[in-house]
């Protein structure tokens, strides 16, 4: 995992280089699966669990509410990849997936919940690798991947659905354009400062960022997984601005073991009217150093 790293304060941080489609094949290939690339910095790919069938609260949890596995590579300027993600895994399949991940070098950097009570139990990991071959880290992940689940990627397009939500009144409630993906409206939000990781700088909004998503119900209603990023001294008001707004909170952790600025995450739930939601989240967002982000 520490390839490349330095002894933090000694050394100018190791900053991402700009790719293209084309120097992330053999990492597509490796995976089993395409991705996309983000701002032209990091590579990004998606491992939806639509093989779950998971209810938090009475609701039935879409993948793109909360059962979304993903994981990003970035190249380096040293010529290291660095490998970063978030898996969704079963109780049951937990253990297989942390061997896998040991025996390949990639850390574990949490292990925690994104949902308040449901079934069947889900647990989500953040995970991290640096190193100089990239292929043997997408080969790591994939090899953990394979002791889950996870399902191979949809054959075709899948049919794109009319959320049944007030985009617009989202938009203006949260002070940002979010995005549709026929199963959930997304609004993003990331860190305006600089962020070193193991000596790396991240690129811009790659483990750093504010997400809600908002899954429709019907009527306007909606079910909100969102997930904060804060620095420690925004921790108390974050939170209390989003008890204020009527929010459960599910977790306060860290995603990361090395980060400067040290950066905390909330998970949090609700369901109701999704624009008075979108409102109730606005006051925790603005408590924190962070813009809008296009998704």
């Amino acid at each position: 995992m520490a390839h490349g790293a330095m002894e933090l304060g000694t050394m100018e941080p190791v900053k991402p280089v700009h790719t293209t489609e084309e120097h992330w094949g053999d990492i597509v290939r490796a995976l089993g699966r395409p991705g996309n690339l983000i701002r032209g910095t990091y590579h990004h790919t998606p491992f939806p669990r639509h093989d779950l069938r998971v209810l938090c609260r009475g609701v039935a949890v879409t993948p793109g509410l909360a059962l979304g596995s993903h994981v990003s590579f970035a190249r380096y300027d040293d010529g290291s990849t660095l490998m970063m993600g978030d898996l969704v895994m079963t109780e049951d399949e937990l253990p297989a997936m942390t061997d896998a991940f040991q025996a390949h070098g990639i850390a574990q950097t949490a292990i925690h919940k994104h949902l308040p009570s449901h079934e069947p139990n889900v647990w989500w990991t953040h995970v991290c690798a640096h190193g100089p071959d990239a292929v043997q880290l997408a080969r790591g992940l994939r090899s953990a991947l394979d002791r889950t689940g996870t399902p191979p990627p949809p054959q075709g397009l899948r049919p794109q659905q009319t959320l049944d939500l007030d985009t617009a009144g989202i938009d203006a409630a949260l002070g940002t354009k979010g995005s549709g993906s026929g199963e959930v409206y997304t609004c993003l939000f990331a860190r305006r400062e600089t962020v070193i990781d193991e000596g790396h700088v991240l690129p811009a909004g790659l483990g750093a960022t504010s997400a809600f998503n908002f899954q429709p119900l019907g009527g306007g209603r909606a079910a909100l997984s969102g997930d904060l990023a804060m620095i420690a001294t925004e921790v108390q008001d974050v939170l209390a601005a989003l008890r204020r707004g009527g929010i459960e909170l599910v977790e306060l952790h860290n995603h990361g073991l090395t980060d400067e600025p040290r950066l905390f995450f909330t998970h949090v739930w609700a369901v109701g009217d999704a624009v008075d939601l979108a409102k109730a989240a606005r006051p925790a967002v603005a408590a924190t150093n962070a813009v809008p982000v296009a998704v």
